[in-house]
């Protein structure tokens, strides 16, 4: 009995202490619940303000990326505007040229036809000073023939008065014999110089005839010389209007010049214009790369930690061959591989982040020391350099590396960055780069 009146004080005591902690617990339970619901809505707004950010970002890259495509758009046309624009400009100064070289053969052709034409006029002056010098000819031979005429006339005349006087002197036929011989000799005479006259006038009458066709010839010549030259006026003047027909179209061609010139300028200004556009976008899209870059040797180098080997020089990142590479070989070690599994999460982590439109590339550059090697698959270090980086090429593919995001070359003994010969000099020039850099 006395251990059960025990036992109840004992309950009885123990049981409000047990109720105030219990309710001490669940206040504290319900604080820190309250203080985790304030965190989680505080923690939702600022993740909805950091989401809507980085939406209105990336509605402004897409903004952006629409705006270059536009543009690179806008340079396609005004490109193909200008390409337009210089051949419409070779085929006007084509055929100004050729126009040119039309107008020199007019004008060669019109010299000509003027020389034709001073000839012709030569010809025509001869013709008419030796139709002159044929009717000086053909008076002097009609004078000489009105003069024939007359001596005819007058031999004729004494004929008559001596037939007469010999029809009248029959009767004193005897006592005149002597007077008639000499008459009848005289008569025979005058015949023989009528008949020598009458030849001499039929010679004149044919000669006369033969300057008249002459004349008639030299007539006709220098009326088909006046045909000819009226016909060489006609041309001369053809050809003049042709002239102030082609200077008028080479004024129309000089002014349509003077507007191609004047658009070319306009579009010249316009491409400088899209030049100084573009080379803004590309400043802007080299400093996103400079930030990617500058992220992906941050990340590079805390991945890969504090290792001597590992120097970061400018805008590469520099790691001796020995990380990678037994001597004369372009054979990955597994240490290597360790390192390269590392830079390919890295690069594939960093890649996410780059913008599409940015064209980037990995440049793996191979280096030796200036020591020779002579191998049946190495003949030289040039071998040896690109065999390596090749390697570590393919390598990074096989981790998901894309391949056209990959460069390989080898330089051999011909890039070093230590020119001395001491054993650190060349463990230094022993090397790969690797570069993150546009194409």
């Amino acid at each position: 009995m006395f251990e059960a009146q025990r036992r109840g004080r004992y309950s009885l005591n123990i049981w409000p202490g047990f109720v105030d902690s219990l309710a001490t617990i669940l206040l504290v339970f319900v604080f820190v619940l309250l203080l985790f619901v304030v965190g989680q809505s505080y923690l939702s707004q600022v993740l909805t303000g950091q989401s809507q950010a980085l939406e209105q970002l990336h509605a402004q890259v897409d903004q952006l990326a629409q705006t270059l495509s536009l543009e690179r758009e806008h340079k396609a046309q005004v490109e193909a505007k200008l390409s337009r624009v210089y051949q419409q400009l070779h085929a006007t100064l084509a055929e100004r040229a050729q126009l040119r070289s039309d107008l020199q053969l007019s004008q060669i052709k019109v010299h000509q036809l003027q020389a034709d034409i001073a000839q012709a006029n030569e010809r025509v002056n001869v013709s008419q000073r030796q139709l002159k010098l044929r009717l000086s000819e053909i008076a002097s031979l009609q004078a000489d023939i009105d003069t024939l005429r007359k001596v005819r006339e007058t031999l004729e005349a004494k004929v008559g008065e001596l037939v007469s006087h010999l029809e009248h002197s029959r009767g004193q036929l005897s006592a005149a014999r002597d007077r008639t011989k000499a008459l009848e000799a005289l008569l025979a005479e005058a015949q023989e110089r009528t008949q020598l006259a009458q030849k001499t006038l039929q010679h004149r009458d044919i000669r006369i005839q033969d300057l008249v066709a002459q004349i008639e010839e030299r007539q006709e010549a220098l009326a088909h010389q006046h045909r000819l030259s009226a016909a060489a006026d006609a041309k001369l003047g053809a050809l003049r209007r042709q002239l102030q027909a082609l200077q008028e179209q080479i004024s129309a061609l000089a002014a349509a010049l003077h507007s191609s010139k004047q658009t070319v300028v306009s579009q010249k200004v316009q491409l400088r214009r899209l030049g100084e556009q573009l080379n803004v976008a590309l400043v802007k899209k080299v400093k996103e790369l400079s930030y990617y870059r500058s992220e992906f040797f941050g990340r590079l180098r805390q991945v890969l930690g504090d290792v001597p080997e590992i120097r970061v020089v400018g805008d590469r990142f520099m790691f001796q061959s020995e990380l990678f590479f037994p001597s004369g070989s372009a054979q990955i070690a597994a240490p290597g591989k360790d390192k390269l599994d590392r830079l390919a999460t890295v690069l594939e982590e960093v890649s996410r982040r780059i913008p599409g439109d940015v064209d980037w590339v990995l440049q793996v550059d191979g280096h030796t020391d200036r020591r020779p090697i002579h191998t049946p698959r190495f003949p030289s270090n040039w071998e040896l350099s690109t065999a390596r980086a090749l390697s570590i090429v393919h390598y990074l593919v096989t981790r998901g590396v894309p391949p056209n995001r990959l460069a390989a070359a080898g330089y051999g003994q011909y890039d070093p960055i230590d020119s001395r010969d001491s054993p650190q000099a060349l463990a230094r020039n022993r090397r790969i780069e690797l570069r993150l850099t546009s194409r």
